[in-house]
């Protein structure tokens, strides 16, 4: 059905379709599903589907018959809980937890410590060469972890390190960086040399969003370059700050590949150091890939858990800090 628009003055102008309203309506709803559904595809396949499987798994267990040959002599059965109590009451899980919790406790202070200190030494005026500093600091971070873990793990080893030799020289101790307590340094050096730069950015790019006008109404009020620093940056760049603490929790967690690289080139590195590498060695060294699973599920419920308690109390700390700043 068309209509006669009249325009401004009167007269009439070419006719025009008026569009069905529900048609419209129907279209205008559906199309940010449309938008999202490639998405959802992928997050389907590639995360739900292979949750939800891991998750089935962990519930079932092989169950062999006679002497386990032969067709229909293993059989996969509903186990229950049992393989999550098996993983909880092993030892070599709970041990490579507390390896994990003692290497967490070295590289995330150090990591964010360091990654905070050069974002502000960058957004100072007086600094010189600052994309090339930006650059230097960020580019560990772009090598591949495997690859990292075996250059460092070449500059651990006595016999080609060149710090070994130049120690050797000078006379002075050569510590084995590969060999019981000194191991949890090598390996923190690692994971601090390859995320600081991460972190940096991350960081120096919120203080580059804090207003100039901020700065100088404090240098106004006699504040210095050190106090604006502890009383102003700082504060305003605490949610970075909770961001990246978040995400180095849940990479400390999971690591692997550092140590796992690490293993040929020294016997101080079980194959269960860490939670994953146990998990590893069951699904694909011992092939009982339904205690893997039960293993992966409690690591990430661990890791659920921590980082929503962490984010929880985060959240609760800034809304009573904004609270009071408001009350104040």
């Amino acid at each position: 059905m068309t209509t006669a628009h009249r325009g401004p003055y009167g007269a009439e102008e070419a006719p025009y379709a008026r569009p069905s309203d529900a048609g419209t309506l129907r279209r205008a709803r559906s199309a940010p599903y449309a938008f999202l559904l490639p998405a959802i595809v992928l997050f389907a396949l590639f995360l739900a589907l292979p949750i939800g499987y891991a998750v089935w798994l962990s519930f079932h267990k092989v169950k062999v018959s006679g002497l386990g040959l032969g067709a229909g002599a293993r059989s996969e059965i509903w186990a229950g809980p049992a393989n999550y109590t098996s993983a909880l009451s092993d030892g070599e899980l709970a041990d490579g937890a507390l390896r994990v919790l003692g290497y967490g406790c070295i590289v995330v202070p150090v990591m964010l410590g360091l990654a905070l200190v050069f974002a502000l030494m960058l957004d100072s005026e007086r600094v010189r060469l600052a994309p090339f500093a930006r650059l230097a600091i960020f580019l560990p971070y772009a090598i591949p972890g495997v690859v990292a873990a075996l250059l460092w793990g070449f500059l651990y080893l006595p016999d080609v390190s060149p710090f070994h030799f130049v120690l050797d020289r000078l006379g002075l101790p050569q510590p084995d960086l590969l060999d019981g307590g000194p191991l949890y340094l090598a390996l923190s050096n690692i994971a601090v040399w390859g995320g600081t730069g991460f972190n940096m950015i991350v960081i120096y790019t919120s203080l580059q969003a804090i207003p100039a006008e901020v700065y100088e109404a404090a240098k106004l009020d006699g504040a210095t370059p050190l106090q604006i620093a502890l009383r102003i940056k700082i504060p305003m760049v605490a949610p970075s700050l909770v961001l990246t603490f978040f995400f180095s929790i849940i990479a400390t967690l999971q690591v692997f590949s550092e140590p796992t690289t690490l293993k040929p080139l020294t016997n101080s590195v079980s194959t269960t150091w860490s939670p994953l590498m146990k998990v590893y060695r069951d699904a694909f060294a011992t092939g009982d890939i339904y205690a893997a699973a039960a293993e992966a599920v409690i690591i990430a419920v661990v890791t659920l858990v921590l980082s929503f308690g962490f984010l929880r109390a985060a959240n609760r700390r800034t809304k009573r800090n904004a609270s009071q700043g408001a009350t104040g």
